[in-house]
């Protein structure tokens, strides 16, 4: 072996021998980007005490479920594999049953959740008072809301996507729907 052949061996013999040591960190999982389409509306405008305008993304489908009573509905989200559950009630001197019942249904995500901040809306000129809970966390609904009139009517409302709750990949169509939702109570108006 030539000197050269050797002091080249000596130098690249530890480079060769501690470059195969190396550790392998795997990446974390990346997220899909997430086209979202233009906010437009349309108003669900039918026999029931209520109406509002929807995001054209979604379709309004009866709630099948048997428990179910009169006027409830879901919009249905198949893009985004989500639905907005829509309940009403009338109220006939129990407005405070319902509001607690939707604040228990909010607050029962508390256990995964990291915060709760609850926003008020009031449209006195159209009679329209409501109350919308950002669920902040791994929570299985991250926005839930009701609208009412106070003495006649009172409409109840969850975000629930078919997958398992993360944080942080819901976050961005979380915060898209949240818009849709806020455009939603605002324009309920009562029969």
């Amino acid at each position: 072996m030539s000197v050269f052949r050797k002091i080249i061996f000596v130098l690249f013999l530890p480079a060769v021998l501690t470059g195969c040591k190396r550790t392998y960190v795997p990446k974390p999982d990346g997220y899909l980007r997430i086209d979202f389409p233009e906010k437009e509306y349309r108003l669900f405008d039918t026999a029931f005490p209520y109406s509002f305008e929807y995001p054209v993304y979604g379709s309004i489908i009866p709630d099948t479920d048997p428990n179910t009573e009169p006027y409830w509905v879901n919009i249905d989200f198949p893009d985004f594999n989500g639905q907005i559950h829509i309940s009403y009630k009338p109220v006939r001197g129990d407005l405070d049953k319902f509001t607690e019942d939707s604040r228990t249904l909010a607050y029962k995500h508390s256990i995964k959740a990291d915060a709760i901040r609850e926003t008020v809306y009031a449209d006195e000129e159209a009679g329209v008072y409501g109350l919308l809970y950002e669920i902040k966390g791994n929570a299985a609904s991250s926005l839930q809301f009701y609208a009412t009139d106070s003495n006649r009517n009172f409409l109840r409302g969850s975000l629930y996507f078919n997958v398992q709750p993360n944080k942080d990949s819901l976050a961005p169509v979380i915060a898209f729907f949240k818009d849709d939702i806020i455009h939603l109570i605002e324009t309920v108006r009562w029969r």
